[in-house]
């Protein structure tokens, strides 16, 4: 059912750009959605990248709410119904970092109200979501920047142009990895049921009764995030169609379980192939080892690029197994931050932002294609 909201974007009559003029030095105004754990991150970034302040926020968990309003000085509004962040005259763009299967109606509300978004990725929650929200966007005049900061980051863009200029040969192989720890996070911070509306954190979920673990670990339960797949994967897929200028998987196959944490609807450990056009994807990952971390391995004729958020290095095929690299480059600078710095930018000029909806829909595209086939045989194919 879609509601009056939802029927402006589909049929594209959405509201108008805002008109705001901003001046050099003066501060954009946010509306906060979804104000948990990465919110915090987001708010730490947006503050180092140019000047802003926090008008509204809206989250469900009064603890939460209380705390960006602390953070803003005391002057930030609180809502538990984030349409009434939307409905403020006085905010020009919105940061939604709500669970999953929030984004797409939050984004669709926030671009009908004429708000610039920061959509944190993925940016759907399902494959049909894609289009719906790719259309919206371009059936608008506002900015929408996909939460894929690698796009922004200084030296996965320098990797990226390796990549493309041939530096490495002809690719035929990518490695992707992220391995991390859930059990560093137990015991969990007790929930105060009575200052969370949990049917209102539902939304569209199925009814089911409040569970700690489920509003503390969304993400590996379907009817709110796609686990590893939509979270880490997704951030390395991404940086894979930027490289290789592919981002349509003809096939996928997917090895998984869960081994440690059975209370999950997804698997904690994972091992996935994907078949693009003349090149391969895989990935590997758990969630109780975190010693590896996470990365890209660029796999050429010629050299591999080895590349995380520490920074990336390069190596000559032939020059044996104990080889230093010919080439690195190092991380000084969170990429949140040059991503948020580029978000605000095209707010002020009204200019594609470095991640635009359509490469945070293929990626999260990856992602539900990988979830698909460990639910359907562990086969995906394109032609099926």
């Amino acid at each position: 059912m879609i509601d009056r909201r939802g029927f402006i974007i589909a049929t594209g009559m959405t509201a108008l750009a805002a008109t705001r003029v901003f001046g050099a030095n003066e501060k954009i105004r946010l509306g906060l959605i979804g104000a948990g754990e990465r919110m915090k991150g987001l708010i730490e970034s947006a503050n180092k990248a140019a000047p802003c302040e926090i008008v509204a926020v809206s989250d469900v968990y009064g603890p939460h709410r209380d705390l960006f309003k602390e953070r803003s000085g005391g002057l930030a509004t609180t809502h538990l119904d984030y349409r009434e962040v939307l409905d403020n005259k006085d905010v020009d763009a919105v940061i939604i970092a709500s669970p999953d299967h929030w984004h797409l109606r939050m984004a669709l509300d926030a671009i009908a109200a004429g708000k610039d978004v920061y959509l944190e990725k993925p940016v759907t929650h399902n494959l049909e979501e894609g289009p719906v929200l790719t259309k919206a966007v371009r059936s608008s005049k506002q900015v929408l920047q996909c939460g894929m900061q690698q796009r922004s980051w200084a030296h996965f863009r320098d990797a990226v142009e390796l990549v493309q200029g041939g530096s490495l040969g002809r690719v035929v192989q990518v490695r992707t990895y992220w391995w991390q720890n859930y059990h560093t996070n137990w015991p969990m911070k007790a929930v105060d049921q009575q200052a969370l509306d949990w049917k209102a954190w539902l939304g569209s979920a199925p009814e089911q009764p409040f569970s700690d673990e489920k509003f503390s670990h969304w993400r590996w339960f379907w009817n709110f995030g796609g686990g590893a797949m939509t979270d880490l994967f997704t951030h390395w897929i991404d940086v894979v169609h930027w490289a290789m200028k592919a981002d349509q998987p003809r096939h996928a196959q997917m090895l998984a379980d869960k081994y440690v944490f059975e209370e999950w609807d997804c698997p904690d450990t994972i091992q996935a192939a994907f078949r693009y056009p003349g090149f391969d994807v895989v990935y590997e990952g758990m969630m109780n080892s975190s010693i590896d971390d996470g990365g890209i391995e660029f796999r050429g004729t010629d050299a591999t690029l080895k590349i995380d958020r520490a920074g990336f290095a390069l190596y000559r095929e032939g020059a044996g197994k104990d080889q230093n690299p010919v080439l690195t480059e190092r991380n000084f600078r969170d990429g949140t931050i040059t991503h948020m710095e580029n978000f605000f930018e095209c707010i002020k000029t009204r200019k594609d932002p470095n991640a635009p909806v359509e490469t945070g829909v293929a990626a999260a595209r990856a992602g539900h294609i990988g979830n698909y086939a460990y639910l359907h045989g562990g086969q995906y194919s394109s032609k099926a």
